[in-house]
């Protein structure tokens, strides 16, 4: 099955178009980047994907867009199977919400637990068995304004992972990352996806990239400029064509990394 499959799909704001006629499969547990730099159409992706936005109708070339084979698809149950962890989503929360709150709230698709909803004992015990996963079980009573940045980060993989998704969408989940924390989350992403869970990882540097992602669809304009195993989109040539200026790609223990010019790096893939 298709875990994302788009026919000709442009998003159309203030006159200009975002994404334009894109078309693009991703298979269910298929682990995907999708790269490039700021402005290239990347979280628009993201944006269709939550719901927030809807690709532009054309009466003489229509758009299709499913996910999970549905064409018209229950926004809550979407979110049960697709977790979306986005780094504007970090400072959403109140001041008051604690770890567990924020946790269970990815049950409700909402920013925390308010009052007109309940959290039942299996979604505790699930939001507990989440926590543990990403190593936050001890932070529970914490509240959110008072973690590290990566202790937050993780919080927020939590909550999506709480309802058991197929689909794992991550937008920019290294920004602000130092060196240790980024190859932490990167191995980390690669454990999820060995226990089955796909991983789409939107972002605009390489190093970013786990090892479990074989596949890179590299983004210029709004539009699929290239597409195929990492080694081949990640080359120097093609990812110069795409950002517009000369760069150099290495690759240094299994991390890709990005030059400007021509200088020294680790091999080029």
């Amino acid at each position: 099955m298709k875990a994302l499959s788009m026919r000709n799909v442009s998003v159309v704001r203030g006159g200009s178009r975002i994404l334009d006629s894109v078309s693009l499969d991703i298979d269910e547990g298929e682990n995907v980047a999708i790269l490039g730099r700021n402005g290239s159409g990347k979280t628009t992706l993201v944006r269709l994907l939550r719901g927030e936005v809807r690709p532009y109708y054309d009466e003489s070339d229509p758009p299709r867009m499913s996910i999970f084979g549905e064409e018209d698809w229950d926004l809550f149950s979407l979110r049960r199977s697709m977790g979306v962890v986005s780094m504007d989503l970090q400072s959403a929360f109140g001041g008051g919400t604690t770890v567990a709150e924020a946790v269970a709230s990815g049950f409700f698709g909402a920013m925390d637990v308010f009052r007109n909803t309940r959290v039942t004992a299996e979604m505790a015990a699930a939001a507990h068995r989440s926590a543990r996963l990403m190593g936050m079980e001890d932070l529970m009573d914490r509240r959110m304004d008072t973690l590290s940045l990566g202790e937050a980060r993780r919080a927020l993989i939590a909550r999506a992972m709480v309802t058991d998704p197929r689909v794992l969408v991550l937008d920019e989940p290294m920004t602000g990352l130092d060196i240790v924390m980024a190859s932490r989350f990167r191995r980390m992403f690669d454990l999820l996806a060995g226990r089955g869970v796909g991983i789409v990882m939107v972002t605009h540097d390489p190093s970013d990239i786990p090892e479990c992602v074989r596949r890179v669809v590299l983004m210029r304009e709004g539009a699929v400029f290239a597409d195929g195993p990492k080694e081949e989109v990640l080359a120097s040539e093609t990812v110069s064509a795409a950002y517009g200026e000369r760069i150099n790609v290495g690759m240094d223990m299994g991390v890709y990394h990005m030059r400007m010019g021509d200088a020294p790096g680790g091999s080029d893939p």
